[in-house]
């Protein structure tokens, strides 16, 4: 059922205890419901929101009692409960959990919160499924075709814990991709700065630039060879040959993995954004129908005690292939 639309009009929010220490962009998304992101990042860069009056930035993080004006947006009314219901039945898999915070294997084609046309990503329907729960916030993100571990805060305390690890780079994130061509042992690191934009019709898309460009964004990731495949699912596929790699960023830029290895030479399966279409549609035909990159690994420090938590995520069924099941990757 479509529900309908309120009147637009100029909304002030004023920060509670919940939301204090948050980034604008992430407030914004969760208080404005049914509202395309692309159309939030608009309305902060035109300067349009106000905190406090004054302008304000997507990274700038929110205090306690500051007041933010948003000009007048079109949101979706309360959504039919019938509809929340059955968006949350289906059952996340559990890695970890404790009082502070969740682990969950988030499957591809899922965002992670509703916007730009997501009503429900994982952060509703968890809310959905966990009424009671009194505190639930996404820890950090990953693309809506990406799958693997995420998590979600349970805690105010441990949400500020947890991101600041991330902004510090102290986090170890590792994700399995599978690209075209054989991979050079003796290529580890990629530097490539990186430059985030939009398409006329408002779609991201993130590019590699000079380290002079004015936007231009310091990325970090490295790679390791885990195999080199001469075919897939048991073909040959236009002589390509494949390797599956280990590669553990040390920034979070939006589709850092996916630029990097495509701007190397080497995109990812199944990318429909930065890979190589005419192979997409001959995995495609054999039965690969997503992208092959999978967030398997984090290491970070427990929110409370800083003690070493390591969680992995085993890849889902519909990236098992035959050629696996040789070494172990599971």
């Amino acid at each position: 059922m479509t529900a309908p639309i309120t009147a637009p009009a100029v909304l002030y929010l004023t920060v509670d205890e919940n939301s204090a220490g948050q980034r604008l962009d992430n407030f914004l998304i969760r208080e404005l419901k049914g509202v395309p992101k692309t159309h939030i990042y608009r309305i902060i860069r035109s300067g349009e929101v106000r905190r406090n009056k004054a302008r304000v930035s997507a990274d700038d993080r929110l205090l306690l009692g500051d007041v933010v004006r948003v000009p007048p947006v079109r949101v979706a009314a309360a959504r039919d409960p019938r509809v929340a219901v059955a968006s949350a039945s289906s059952t996340l898999a559990l890695l970890y959990e404790d009082e502070h915070f969740l682990a969950i294997n988030k499957p591809a084609g899922t965002a992670v919160h509703g916007g730009s046309g997501v009503s429900f990503g994982v952060i509703e329907q968890l809310r959905a499924q966990r009424p009671q729960a009194r505190f639930l916030e996404l820890v950090h993100r990953l693309d809506r075709e990406t799958s693997g571990v995420l998590l979600v805060a349970k805690r105010k305390s441990a949400l500020n814990a947890l991101q600041d690890q991330f902004r510090d780079r102290s986090t170890a994130k590792t994700y399995l991709a599978l690209v075209k061509g054989a991979w050079p042992l003796s290529l580890h690191r990629l530097d490539a700065p990186l430059y985030k934009y939009l398409l006329p019709d408002g779609e991201r898309r993130v590019k590699v630039v000079s380290p002079e460009h004015p936007q231009a964004q310091p990325s970090l990731s490295f790679v390791r060879v885990l195999k080199v495949f001469p075919t897939l699912m048991g073909q040959t596929l236009a002589d390509h040959v494949f390797s599956l790699l280990a590669v553990t960023i040390k920034t979070g830029r939006t589709h850092q993995i996916r630029v990097h290895l495509s701007h190397a030479g080497y995109p990812i399966v199944g990318d429909d954004k930065y890979g190589d279409f005419e192979l997409n549609k001959q995995v495609q035909r054999l039965g690969l129908r997503r992208m092959f990159l999978h967030a398997w690994r984090l290491q970070i420090n427990h929110p409370s005690d800083q003690t070493p938590v390591h969680l992995e995520a085993k890849l889902p069924e519909n990236l098992h292939l035959t050629e696996f099941s040789e070494w172990g990757v599971q």
